[in-house]
């Protein structure tokens, strides 16, 4: 779920809560496996791990609407694929299911953005206008351009670990490794973002400070 917070607009006050929400179903998933399944069964490990995870996932999504007011279109993507998945894995007893799930998610967000740029559109400004204030027509078109590109390497890269690495590898760099990723790519945006039209926020003065 990682994935979605990366790119969605969160309100300051609820970063925290929306953080945990997103991040603490894959938290649970990766606890389950490494330390509350039966030793010396992987696909059993992952098994439970996944039940785990389904159900955190459920219970994020009853303290989004419960906290937040709603629940955004992309957790319940997410949530839709964790459950879809997670059954699928627990049926057929075969973890790969689940690990499929980040490649259709970053699949289909690059296609979004895409679709968007081949009509001229930047899909990215009705989900961030607000967060990135007084950004231009142009800038929108680069921002969604670079996300693009970069569900786009995130998709290929899933499925070259999926297929090279253990379960326990992949799951490793899953929790640890693409949200730091993920954080390193917005960080490298800004600088392109302020060349074309993002003001960075100036902390205000204290009202007594003298001004003369």
């Amino acid at each position: 779920m990682t994935e979605a917070t990366a790119i969605e607009e969160i309100p300051k006050e609820h970063r925290g809560l929306s953080f945990a929400l997103d991040f603490g179903p894959l938290l649970i998933f990766f606890l389950v496996y490494k330390f509350g399944a039966p030793e010396g069964s992987p696909i059993t490990a992952a098994i439970y791990g996944t039940v785990a995870f389904m159900i955190a996932i459920v219970i994020a999504m009853i303290i989004s609407k419960w906290k937040l007011g709603k629940i955004s279109p992309m957790m319940w993507m997410s949530a839709i694929l964790i459950l879809g998945f997670g059954a699928l894995t627990i049926y057929f007893n075969d973890p790969r299911f689940i690990q499929h799930k980040p490649t259709i998610i970053y699949t289909g967000f690059a296609v979004i953005l895409f679709g968007g740029l081949l009509r001229g559109k930047a899909m990215l400004k009705s989900l961030l206008q607000a967060a990135f204030e007084g950004l231009s027509d142009e800038g929108w078109l680069k921002l969604s351009l670079n996300w693009g590109i970069f569900f786009l390497v995130m998709a290929v890269i899933n499925e070259l670990m999926v297929a090279t690495m253990s379960f326990d590898w992949w799951l490793t760099i899953k929790v640890w490794g693409v949200p730091a990723i993920s954080f390193l790519f917005a960080m490298a945006n800004i600088p392109m973002l302020i060349k074309h039209g993002f003001a960075v926020e100036e902390k205000p003065r204290p009202e007594d400070q003298d001004t003369a």
